[in-house]
């Protein structure tokens, strides 16, 4: 694996937390809103810190238990935004955006994953 790519996907997590953070921002502030979009902001936030963390793992062990960790943040955000989508809540452009994003980053750290088990 090309070391540089690493970072690449690093900033791609990063900016997918940030413009979660910008699509929750703007949700409405009633019940519906501040819960999923909390759960939304823990859960993509947290697949960011946990392949953070990753890059400092001493052994393929524990590289890929954390990077599951970050699979398993990314699918519970892509649920919840397949959630905010049914009930078309937030921007829906954004919405769009970071269910894109999601389905990417989900099928790149599965791959990363099951390659890392070879």
């Amino acid at each position: 694996m090309n070391p540089d790519k690493k970072f690449d996907l690093e900033d791609r997590l990063v900016c997918f937390a940030a413009d979660i953070v910008f699509f929750c921002k703007d949700m409405p502030s009633d019940m519906t809103g501040q819960y999923y979009g909390n759960q939304l902001l823990r859960s993509g936030g947290s697949s960011a810190l946990n392949f953070g963390e990753a890059q400092g793992t001493n052994s393929d062990k524990d590289y890929i238990d954390k990077v599951s960790i970050t699979l398993k943040e990314l699918k519970e955000s892509r649920v919840n935004l397949k959630i905010l989508d049914r009930v078309k809540y937030g921007d829906n452009s954004m919405r769009s955006k970071l269910l894109n994003e999601v389905e990417q980053l989900v099928r790149i750290i599965a791959t990363i994953i099951k390659n890392k088990k070879q």
